[in-house]
């Protein structure tokens, strides 16, 4: 779980010593994170808007019906005439004999 986001990140105060970090440093680095986690957090949300849509995509697509093959009997009969046209073509009128 993400505990830190980019308002967090401005709103943290340190405080301060004698012998402390340089407080220009801090805050650059902390401008630098909250970049970071403003980029992250644009990215996440681009993601979960492409997972969404895969997922609708992928649903609507299982929806569809398969197309419909031929039926068999249209097939074999189709298959039969043009074989017989076949046989009338190569052995001609020595079928009808």
């Amino acid at each position: 779980m993400i505990k830190l986001n980019s308002k967090i990140i401005l709103e943290k105060e340190f405080k301060k010593s004698m012998k402390g970090y340089s407080v220009d440093q801090v805050d650059q680095f902390l401008d630098q994170i909250m970049e970071d986690y403003d980029a992250f957090e644009k990215q996440l949300n681009e993601l979960r808007v492409e997972n969404e849509r895969l997922k609708a995509e992928l649903e609507n697509s299982t929806r569809r019906p398969a197309p419909t093959q031929p039926t068999t009997t249209n097939t074999n009969f189709d298959i039969l005439k043009r074989l017989s046209n076949l046989e009338k073509h190569v052995f001609g009128s020595k079928l009808s004999e």
